[in-house]
């Protein structure tokens, strides 16, 4: 077996400030890559940036002229970008029908533009810069993009109608943007993760963490974002992970509430 180092080249973690975004770019970090931290939050990029000896640059991942400006800023500070990773996103919880008022379509359009626009529009924006690298193998291997879906995207709760469609299209366009970038020798996967200790389960009391590891069938606890990011560095090494959504979840089928 025959695995792809891409110690001293350049990567790219959206929203790599806080959770999963932050593990996985001290990972890869870890790993030997020149790690570019994308966030809105600058103060928490730039001291994740600092503490992994990374960079940061302060981008909105929904708007493209950010994106490619943000991209051509990161390729400056540590040379083509041969990984990203998309872990931006946002949450936002309605149902399509509140108390017989319909879901608010600038909430639906919002956590579309950030989840799924935003990772479109960073894949896109850095394998136009991948695919005019030069190849780094006999395979011809230019690059790895990474995107985030969310158990969401298959098992969607009341009121997740507009984040499980956000991540529904983040798991749809792997296979096609695989096959798109296949013969440049880009490799795209996708992975899902269940009940992970975010930011935004960190503020719930920890008898309702409890609650919800419990619910995960093994190991019953909350994922850990290390094990996101050793799951991410995996998929970067692993020639023949491409065009595949990977479930990251313990098993865990999420009830409809």
């Amino acid at each position: 077996m025959s695995l792809r180092s891409w110690e001293g080249h350049g990567a790219i973690v959206t929203g790599g400030a806080s959770g999963l975004g932050a593990a996985t770019a001290q990972h890869l970090a870890q790993d030997g890559l020149r790690v570019v931290i994308f966030d809105r939050n600058e103060t928490a990029g730039t001291e994740q940036a600092r503490a992994i000896g990374g960079k940061f640059v302060q981008v909105d991942v929904g708007d493209p002229a950010s994106v490619t400006q943000a991209v051509a800023q990161a390729e400056e500070l540590v040379g083509m970008p041969r990984v990203l990773v998309n872990c931006a996103g946002i949450g936002g919880a309605a149902k399509t029908v509140s108390r017989g008022a319909p879901h608010d379509p600038d909430l639906f359009a919002r956590i579309l533009r950030v989840n799924l626009m935003g990772a479109f529009l960073c894949a896109s924006t850095v394998a136009a810069r991948m695919v005019s690298a030069e190849p780094l193998d006999a395979d011809g291997a230019r690059g790895v993009i990474v995107n985030t879906a969310s158990v969401a995207a298959f098992d969607g709760q009341v009121g997740q109608v507009a984040y499980a469609a956000s991540k529904g299209g983040i798991a749809a366009m792997t296979l096609p943007m695989a096959r798109d970038l296949a013969d440049k020798g880009v490799r795209v996967c996708t992975i899902a993760p269940g009940l992970f200790l975010t930011p935004l389960l960190h503020e719930l009391p920890p008898e309702v963490q409890a609650s919800l590891g419990a619910q995960v069938p093994f190991p019953s606890r909350l994922g850990d974002p290390g094990e996101y990011a050793a799951l991410v560095s995996h998929v970067t090494q692993n020639p023949m992970l491409n065009g595949e959504i990977i479930r990251l979840d313990g098993a865990i089928r999420m009830a409809p509430r």
